[in-house]
């Protein structure tokens, strides 16, 4: 697929994710220390993380839903981290405390998990034929 050269897409040089917390430090840690992000660079009330070929933009100023129990449908967002191996990545995540619930679907298998501030991410098997180019 080919972008026009007028396009936003063919324009962008890196495409990123912010996400706004409420808990600045622990999802900084989580996304970092849990996760295992590199740190691209910090600045006062922003860590940025290198997140694949883009960057995942951390910043104050989130909602406060400490203690909500948000569905899926109540987050409309959610990280995806395609791994090897769902059930290898799930059991590191539990061994760190985290709670992954690992559903096998038709079209491949899954591990969900919350951040601090109850952001939903998935763990997603990376050798799913639509990743292949």
């Amino acid at each position: 697929m080919t972008h026009s050269t007028d396009s936003i897409a063919s324009q962008t040089a890196t495409f990123g994710i912010i996400l706004f917390t409420y808990n600045y430090q622990a999802s900084c840690e989580f996304y970092r220390d849990t996760i295992g992000l590199p740190v691209w660079y910090e600045k006062n009330s922003l860590t940025c993380f290198q997140f694949g070929d883009g960057y995942l933009m951390v910043e104050t100023d989130g909602p406060d839903c400490t203690g909500e129990s948000r569905s899926l449908f109540q987050n409309l967002t959610m990280l995806r981290f395609n791994v090897p191996d769902v059930a290898v990545a799930a059991n590191a995540l539990r061994s760190k405390g985290i709670d992954v619930e690992v559903v096998e679907h038709e079209w491949g298998t899954t591990g969900s998990f919350r951040d601090p501030d109850g952001n939903w991410c998935s763990l997603k098997n990376a050798d799913d034929p639509y990743f292949k180019t």
